[in-house]
């Protein structure tokens, strides 16, 4: 018996009768992490890892049915010994170990492999099939050391500064914001958010994650002159709205694992590209595979057929599992998520 099956309602275990990340209403869902096409809400039962538990409540309500583990703790369910391991994607995100019968199967949620001090770092676990996502499972995608990133970022704002404009990065609002704001030098200007980002930084600071201080966008007067001093993280779905016009003359970037490919940059019209993503670029993929041990690889959501394809070519037994993830985070080029 295959520990994870495909239903309509998501990833479904039969032995232990649960599901995890569903995207229809189920008894009992297990939780990777709490972007929206991953934790979904309507199910009767949410089980997630203890970090991530102030995520689901902010984005799925305070009164959800919640359960959480510790990463690392077993949960016993209909004989299958469950376990949660970071993911090293956003805060709280973790893979789920399901051992049953001496088999065992870790299916991974999203998952970056570069530590980044905002969440706990990547863990490789042993297991026998893995089920990966391969969002940018194509070997175009080779992420920089973010740290440099981060220095690219800084040396913009510092840059608009001197040109007298506000620097406005667009980003998502729920891990690759706080992520930015890390590693982000407060010492060059105040630094302003969007209304859907605070929020999650306020979770993140409940959680011990250090951000620098932040400024809700409306407290600072559009004539205040430190607004031409001002770095604004926003969600993609601001660009182009009446909300962009308090900042005046102003410098826009926006940071996606999707700047890597030039034609994305110019659809979303803005000044700068930054290639910053909170998924594994191709080596990372390849090397968290092969950290599993696994003989059996199931490939998720993104580019399934190269990495399939890829992964067979050198032994191993990779095969497609259709799901409904994507359509949050990263998501594709041409949505307004990514």
């Amino acid at each position: 018996m295959d520990l994870v099956i495909a239903r309509p309602e998501g990833l479904y275990c039969p032995p232990g009768d649960f599901y995890i990340d569903p995207w229809r209403p189920v008894e009992r869902a297990v939780i990777t992490h709490g972007h929206g096409d991953h934790a979904r809400n309507g199910n009767r039962h949410y089980l997630t890892a203890s970090p991530g538990a102030g995520i689901l409540r902010s984005r799925l309500g305070a009164d959800i049915n919640l359960q959480t583990l510790d990463y690392g703790q077993r949960l016993d369910h209909g004989g299958v010994a469950l376990s949660l391991h970071p993911a090293g994607h956003v805060l709280g995100s973790a893979q789920v170990r399901l051992e049953y019968r001496g088999e065992v199967w870790v299916a991974s949620g999203d998952y970056k492999v570069e530590p980044d001090g905002t969440c706990a770092p990547f863990e490789p676990v042993r297991c026998h099939t893995f089920i990966t996502e391969s969002t940018f499972g194509l070997p175009i995608y080779r992420w920089e050391p973010q740290q440099q990133i981060f220095d690219q970022i800084n040396a913009w704002w510092r840059e608009n500064i001197t040109l007298g404009k506000a620097s406005v990065l667009f980003c998502y609002s729920f891990g690759k914001a706080q992520r930015i704001l890390h590693g982000l030098d407060p010492s060059l200007g105040p630094i302003l958010v969007h209304g859907a980002v605070e929020p999650l930084n306020r979770v993140y600071r409940e959680a011990g994650v250090a951000l620098p201080a932040t400024l809700h966008a409306s407290e600072m007067d559009k004539h205040d002159p430190r607004m031409r001093q001002a770095l604004i993280l926003a969600p993609p779905s601001a660009a182009g709205s009446s909300w962009m016009r308090r900042f005046g003359d102003y410098s826009d970037a926006f940071a996606s694992g999707w700047m890597r490919l030039r034609g994305t940059r110019r659809r979303r019209g803005v000044d700068r590209g930054f290639v910053l993503s909170d998924h594994a670029d191709w080596p990372g993929l390849l090397w968290a595979i092969e950290q599993t041990g696994a003989q059996r690889v199931m490939v998720t959501h993104g580019s399934v057929a190269v990495l399939v394809r890829y992964l067979c070519e050198r032994g191993l037994d990779a095969q497609a599992f259709v799901t409904e993830y994507g359509d949050e985070d990263e998501g594709a080029p041409t949505e307004a998520s990514a």
